[in-house]
């Protein structure tokens, strides 16, 4: 019999015990970065698990020595409905991993950005390596910040640190996000894994209707900001035919500093 699993061909997702799910962003020699297919797995790989009876707890993380380095340069530039759809995977992303009523916890083993910030961050508890770097980026490829950020942050670390770390001022690191509360729990990057699969397991055989339910009680916090999050995404894909975003693509690919348009 297939699994509800088999069906993301660009995830690797393990059974464990106790209905824990291991889903891994699995391009370790691209340091996880993110195809668009890739992309759109992530938008629907929460539905399943929700819709799953078996599942009780799911674990992210990445293969390798980063969590998800962002979107893959080699990806083409998008058109108008390749906006589109960017813009639908990543609402799909937010809202499928806070409606699904089981819970999740991301293992930042590494580097983690962009959409890939999104998933690791949206967790319900998340895990971080003390010296992994995180890189909401939208600010340094010239659009608004509108996967999660917006939305989030300001809840986890306030208005301020919110501001200041989405524009890039300062490197956020796994430990200084522990210390602002953008992130449950930081540890060596050798005890993340395993200590995000200790808390799935320990959830996985908790009571599941008080579990399910606090998460959904709690992520009316969430719900209430969705607009936030909506107009910030809108935002985003605006921007994606600005001339700063052609700037700073032409400039990452070359390796060389960018110059912004805008800032002429």
């Amino acid at each position: 019999m297939a699994d509800v699993y088999d069906q993301f061909e660009n995830l690797t997702i393990e059974r464990r015990e106790n209905g824990v799910v291991l889903v891994i962003l699995d391009r370790p020699e691209k340091l996880n970065a993110m195809t668009y297919p890739m992309h759109a797995d992530l938008g629907r790989v929460w539905d399943a698990a929700d819709d799953d009876k078996a599942t009780r707890a799911v674990v992210v993380t990445g293969a390798g020595r980063a969590f998800c380095s962002g979107n893959d340069l080699k990806n083409p530039d998008p058109d108008h409905d390749g906006v589109r759809e960017i813009m639908r995977d990543a609402l799909k992303i937010v809202r499928g991993m806070m409606e699904c009523e089981k819970p999740i916890i991301s293992a930042i083993n590494g580097v983690a950005v962009g959409a890939g910030l999104a998933v690791a961050l949206m967790a319900d508890i998340s895990i971080a390596a003390e010296d992994a770097k995180l890189i909401d980026g939208h600010a340094k490829v010239g659009v608004a910040a509108g996967d999660h950020a917006c939305m989030l942050w300001p809840m986890l670390c306030g208005m301020a640190k919110a501001k200041y770390f989405l524009w890039d001022l300062e490197p956020l690191t796994g430990a200084k996000a522990d210390e602002i509360g953008l992130v449950s729990q930081s540890l060596p990057k050798e005890q993340v894994l395993p200590r995000a699969l200790e808390i799935a397991d320990q959830l996985g055989q908790g009571s599941q209707p008080a579990i399910r339910g606090t998460k959904r009680a709690i992520n009316g916090w969430l719900r209430q900001a969705m607009p936030i999050f909506e107009h910030s995404a809108a935002l985003e894909m605006y921007d994606f035919f600005g001339p700063d975003v052609f700037a700073a693509r032409e400039a990452f690919r070359a390796k060389k500093p960018v110059k912004y348009p805008s800032a002429s």
